[in-house]
């Protein structure tokens, strides 16, 4: 009951921190049109609207392609695909721009019924996709420039912009534009904090893909974040991948190419999902970034709370030896912890004793982050910390983790080997086992 009450209040500081990192962030936020047919359509509605209400800035892109689909279609109207562009004669564009706007009108209803106010804009100018080796790609159109001013502006008054996928040139003609690539230049140009694509089936995880064996998994299988070089070998092992799945990584990776902070894959088949990935530290999806995710640094006075917090259930179930508040003030600097968004999520120490040797301990990771490949990151900036120090030797004491140390490297050895002054303090009827560094 006790580790459970823990996990929750962890998890309620975790909100609040989030919650003070993101006010007033500009998140742009894709949604597929499945998601938007979708049963928990309303529900992520829902979710935007406490967005806003909690003091994000939201910005709206809907994806129309089932409705244009379905227009066109009605109206006996064909249309092709070429590179995963619409393509049709110029007597379709006004059933297009109806549909469009068709599927924002949704969008801004659903809104209003939760008490938010939207705005559907012509904030898009665009010119013809034109001929391109020979292929005339008809009403499809490229984005020239966004009214970026107008767009602000709207924000600044408290409203949710939402953007059909069409654009005008300079005379007014419409053209059939991507909602994804939309999307991305919305937030490209708005310097946004995050940019989300809720797609249908967006998970990605090792019932669906390859997986290469150096990315961090969580507990569920899904791949959590990814930095660019990441998604480039992700892609060359999934080269026959779902094409949304490849357009949304190769959309993520440009977005973030041109500075935006975080663009996030998320499952819009899972309830809730949009305030999990923004409020917790791992979220629901998969994050794409360049830089600046979890950072493992030394310890610092205020950190102190946070590490005793992630102590705590593993001195409990006896992994650890009880640390106080007033002995990690004295050996501060001996601590290095890692950092996501402001929380701390690990830590572990190196102690240098006299005769050379240094010991690495105090290794805890949050359960959480177990799956992520942090506690061997710490080990791994210990010993070449201890390296730099010359240390003799490098050892650890455990009584419940040798497996795991054995697989970092470290070797059996005999309590004799530590130092005095260490085994003054060794306990027979705690009974930890040395494991040695194997140069």
């Amino acid at each position: 009951m006790e580790i459970k009450t823990v996990n929750k209040a962890e998890n309620i500081r975790d909100v609040i921190r989030y919650l003070q990192k993101f006010k007033n962030a500009v998140v742009v936020i894709y949604l597929d049109d499945n998601t938007i047919q979708s049963p928990l359509y309303s529900s992520h509605i829902s979710d935007i609207a406490l967005l806003h209400q909690a003091g994000l800035k939201v910005v709206l892109i809907p994806g129309a392609r089932n409705r244009i689909d379905e227009v066109l279609s009605l109206s006996q109207i064909n249309w092709t695909y070429h590179d995963n562009t619409r393509v049709t004669e110029p007597n379709a564009m006004p059933l297009i721009k109806m549909a469009a706007f068709d599927v924002s009108n949704t969008i801004m209803t659903s809104l209003a019924a939760n008490n938010i106010t939207a705005v559907i804009g012509n904030w898009v100018r665009s010119r013809a996709k034109g001929i391109i080796n020979g292929f005339d790609y008809g009403t499809a159109g490229e984005i020239e420039k966004l009214q970026i001013d107008s767009i602000k502006t709207v924000l600044e008054h408290g409203f949710i912009p939402i953007f059909p996928c069409i654009g005008w040139n300079a005379v007014g003609h419409p053209y059939n534009i991507s909602s994804m690539l939309l999307a991305q230049q919305v937030a490209i140009n708005l310097h946004a904090d995050k940019l989300f694509y809720v797609i249908q089936d967006g998970r990605i995880n090792q019932q669906n893909f390859e997986i290469p064996s150096t990315f961090a998994l969580s507990q569920s299988g899904d791949i959590p974040a990814m930095n660019l070089e990441e998604v480039d070998e992700f892609l060359q092992n999934n080269s026959n991948a779902n094409n949304t799945i490849k357009s949304v990584l190769l959309s993520a990776k440009e977005a973030c190419r041109q500075g935006v902070t975080r663009v996030h894959l998320v499952d819009g088949n899972i309830d809730g999902v949009l305030p999990c990935e923004i409020f917790s530290g791992l979220g629901q999806g998969t994050m794409i970034y360049t830089n600046n995710y979890g950072k493992i640094r030394e310890m610092q006075q205020s950190d102190i709370p946070s590490v005793l917090a992630v102590m705590r259930p593993f001195i409990k179930s006896g992994k650890l030896l009880p640390r106080s508040e007033q002995q990690l003030e004295q050996n501060i600097d001996e601590f290095i912890v890692y950092e996501l968004d402001g929380g701390i999520h690990a830590c572990a120490a190196l102690k240098k004793y006299s005769d050379g040797q240094a010991e690495i301990h105090a290794v805890a990771v949050d359960e959480s982050f177990s799956h992520m490949g942090v506690g061997p990151k710490l080990i791994k900036k210990l010993i070449a910390k201890a390296k730099s120090q010359n240390a003799k030797s490098i050892f650890i004491m455990t009584t419940q983790a040798a497996d795991w140390f054995e697989k970092l490297g470290f070797k059996y050895d005999l309590i004799d080997s530590i130092p005095p002054e260490r085994k003054q303090i060794w306990s027979p009827k705690r009974n930890s086992k040395v494991y040695r560094l194997q140069s």
